[in-house]
C-alpha cells in the first residue's frame, strides 16, 4: 500500500473524520488488523482562513505546498489536500510536490455521475460556492451546480463553518438552517447536495435529506485508499 499524506487541519475536526475514514475504508478492503500506512501534516487553520478572507491565493498555496513537500520528504507517495477551498490551489501544489494528488473535485464528481445525476446543490465556503475552480470542474464531468440564491445564506454558511463547525462546535439550530437552505435548492431541482466542505458532514447526513448526499470527506478519503492500494 502506498503510503497516504494528508494535509490536515484544514481544519482538525475534520481531519478526524479523515483519519477515520482512511483507516476504516482500508480495513475493509484488506480485513485482518490492516490499516493505512499514512502521514499527516496539520496546518494552523488561523494562517489559512486569514489569507482566504483576502483572497491572497499565492500565501495559500506556499502554505499548503510546504505541507505536501514536508509530507514527501517524510515517505508519502500521494497527497490529498484535506479541504475542498484548499483545491483552488490543487494543481500548483501537485506541480511542485511531484506526486499524484488526489483531488476532491474529481472524486465528487465520479460519485455523483455514478447516481447517474447531473444537477446538484453546492454547499461550501463562499469561495467553493461563488468562485469557479470548484463549479467549472464539475462542468467538466457535465454535472450542473446549484449554490444558495442569497447573499445572507451563503454568508452565513461561511460564518458558521469558520466559527463554529472548524472548531467542531454544533448547534441545532445551525443545521435547521443548512437544511432550509438545501431543501430550497431541491425546490429548484437540485437532484443531489453536495456537502462541499469537509466540516458540513459533521452537521448534516443523508439521514436528513430524501435525495443523495455526497459527503466530500468520505469520498475523497476513499478514492485515496483506493489509489493507494492499486498497482
Amino acid at each position: 500500500m502506498k503510503k497516504i499524506g494528508l494535509v490536515g487541519g484544514i481544519s482538525w475536526a475534520s481531519s478526524v473524520d479523515y483519519y477515520r475514514y482512511i483507516n476504516e475504508v482500508t480495513n475493509k478492503r484488506l480485513g485482518g488488523l490492516n490499516f493505512a500506512e499514512c502521514l499527516l501534516y496539520s496546518v494552523n487553520f488561523e494562517y489559512f482562513r486569514k489569507y482566504n478572507a483576502a483572497y491572497d491565493w499565492d500565501s495559500s498555496f506556499e502554505l499548503l505546498s510546504a505541507a505536501a513537500l514536508q509530507l514527501r520528504n517524510a515517505g508519502a507517495e500521494l497527497i490529498i489536500l484535506g479541504a475542498n477551498t484548499a483545491h483552488i490551489v490543487a494543481e500548483r501544489v501537485a506541480a511542485v510536490v511531484d506526486l499524484p494528488l488526489i483531488d476532491i473535485r474529481i472524486a465528487t464528481a465520479n460519485a455523483i455521475m455514478k447516481r447517474g445525476i447531473r444537477k446538484v446543490a453546492l454547499l461550501g465556503t463562499t469561495y467553493t460556492m461563488e468562485l469557479d475552480f470548484y463549479r467549472n470542474k464539475l462542468a467538466e464531468y457535465g454535472i450542473e451546480s446549484l449554490i444558495p440564491e442569497k447573499q445572507t445564506d451563503r454568508d452565513f454558511i461561511e460564518q458558521t463553518l469558520v466559527d463554529e463547525l472548524g472548531r467542531g462546535i454544533i448547534k441545532a439550530e445551525t443545521k435547521a438552517a443548512y437544511i432550509r437552505i438545501a431543501n430550497e435548492l431541491i425546490r429548484q431541482g437540485a437532484e443531489g447536495i453536495i456537502l462541499g466542505c469537509t466540516e458540513i458532514p459533521l452537521l448534516l447526513s443523508q439521514a436528513d435529506f430524501t435525495v443523495p448526499v455526497f459527503n466530500t470527506t468520505e469520498i475523497h478519503a476513499t478514492a485515496a485508499v483506493e489509489f493507494a492500494l492499486s498497482n
